[in-house]
């Protein structure tokens, strides 16, 4: 599958097109110019012709080590990746001074360029069309991203030069019918009595989330081991979830880099509450769920509302103590954050609390390790009969009380689903069981079976055991 990059400078549509080609809302859009700042990449798809797409930051011309040169420097990394650039402009202003330098720019990567006039529709874009002949890339596509117009003109033009870098194919040559190098070759392509192979398990989809500048975007380049996200000292600097594919130890993880959240009272502007929201999206569609805290000021109250999110949600939940070389006891600041976690999130006791170095690569063999036991507990399945034995022995050691001279009975207990741990107990009157012998249940469940630093789901439901007609039956 080949690659093609949308190229431009800010604000001409790029991440439009980006969410066109994927068919989904996938980069932030907005009229503020610069929304994009790193490189996304998706599963592109026009017409018959698939490919992998990559969004890019707008090009600017600035100083290298301003954040405007670093977004530069992810745009060159995907133009560098790309088999196929579409240098877009906006059509309704017309070829710009910065259009022209990044055209030299482009011209000297030696890449296949495809002209894109973005905005064209209607005649204000007749005159901006005509006027990017002049960048010498030949005819350029008129289109419109947001309205879904010439898209047929930009299939044709990939698939044009698509076809030209296609390999040939060998032509196959069939043996001949009885000749003695067909014998046996195909005799054990297929054995009935070999066991089925496995369905392979997809990725395990990872995000890394937490409050502004405590150095999710650093931590995930370390995983990676290339500077993939855009990073600095400048608090916000992520705005789209980025999703990158990585491998740990021969397991496939989709990690989501997401942009800092900051208390809601905070977030005024119109693009930062589009960062968030794509931020919680992450979360909803992650099995599990990093929360980086700045060790040297943790469990600020967005971090606990970030937890008790991702508690609601049913997300397998792991704390990560980034910048932990900074700490100066480390061994006693350890112990005291840990019990300061179990106070402070019982939804999830015994959350795993690691601490970490996402600058210098300390600590991330102890996270993953932590991640794939709350991934394996989150996926935990219990047995009805075991359950049921369980239910006996805590009724017998503690029966649920009294209310209003009547007692409440528990008759059976089953696991509905996993991911997260969710059970049914048959109750003779659920409205009137304390919270309290609820909890100390939900509590009794983590303690004996294991079911640390994940949120669990316990239902009463009013009705007779099923299994009681199923007896009655067998006698």
């Amino acid at each position: 599958m080949f690659t093609v990059a949308i190229i431009g400078r800010p604000n001409v549509g790029k991440s439009t097109l980006f969410n066109r080609l994927v068919g989904k809302r996938l980069a932030l859009v907005d009229d503020t110019p610069g929304v994009t700042r790193d490189r996304r990449s998706g599963d592109g798809k026009i017409g018959d012709i698939e490919f992998n797409i990559i969004d890019t930051a707008g090009l600017e011309v600035a100083n290298v080590e301003s954040l405007e040169g670093r977004m530069r420097a992810q745009t060159e990394a995907a133009i560098e990746e790309a088999d196929i650039c579409l240098f877009m402009i906006d059509a309704r202003i017309g070829v710009t001074p910065p259009d022209e330098h990044f055209a030299d720019m482009l011209r000297i990567s030696g890449k296949p360029i495809i002209p894109v006039a973005n905005k064209a529709e209607g005649k204000k874009g007749e005159s901006g069309f005509y006027e990017m002949f002049s960048l010498g890339f030949g005819e350029p596509v008129p289109l419109s991203a947001e309205h879904g117009e010439g898209m047929a003109d930009l299939y044709q033009a990939i698939r044009v030069i698509a076809e030209a870098d296609k390999p040939e194919e060998p032509e196959f040559e069939p043996f001949p019918e009885d000749d003695d190098q067909t014998k046996g070759v195909f005799d054990d392509a297929f054995d009935p009595d070999a066991p089925a192979e496995e369905k392979p398990r997809g990725p395990l989809q990872l995000a890394v989330v937490g409050r502004p500048n405590v150095g999710k975007s650093t931590f995930v380049n370390h995983l990676l081991g290339e500077e993939r996200l855009l990073t600095g000292p400048e608090a916000g600097i992520t705005r789209d979830t980025i999703s990158v594919d990585w491998v740990w130890q021969d397991n496939e993880i989709r990690l989501f880099d997401t942009a800092g959240m900051r208390r809601k009272a905070k977030v005024q502007e119109k693009l930062e509450k589009l960062s968030v929201s794509d931020s919680l999206r992450a979360i909803q569609f992650a099995q599990i769920v990093v929360v980086m805290l700045d060790a040297t000021i943790p469990f600020e109250k967005q971090d606990l509302q970030i937890a008790s999110l991702i508690a609601r949600e049913g997300r397998g939940c792991v704390i990560a103590l980034n910048k932990w070389d900074l700490i100066e006891d480390p061994d006693e600041a350890l112990k005291e954050l840990r019990i300061e976690a179990a106070r402070l999130l019982p939804q999830m006791r015994g959350v795993p609390v690691v601490p970490i170095s996402g600058l210098a690569g300390n600590g991330i063999d102890q996270l993953m390790k932590a991640v794939f036991e709350v991934y394996k507990t989150w996926n935990a399945r219990i047995s009805t009969a075991h359950l049921n034995r369980w239910l006996d022995g805590i009724l017998n050691h503690h029966p649920p009380p009294a209310v209003s001279g009547r007692r409440i009975k528990l008759r059976y207990m089953t696991q509905a689903k996993t991911r997260p741990p969710t059970f049914f107990i048959s109750c003779s009157r659920p409205d009137a069981l304390p919270a309290a012998y609820e909890r100390y249940l939900m509590n009794a469940l983590r303690d004996d079976f294991g079911l640390m630093g994940i949120p669990l789901r316990l239902m009463m439901r009013k009705g007779d055991n099923p299994y009681a007609n199923r007896a009655k039956r067998k006698h």
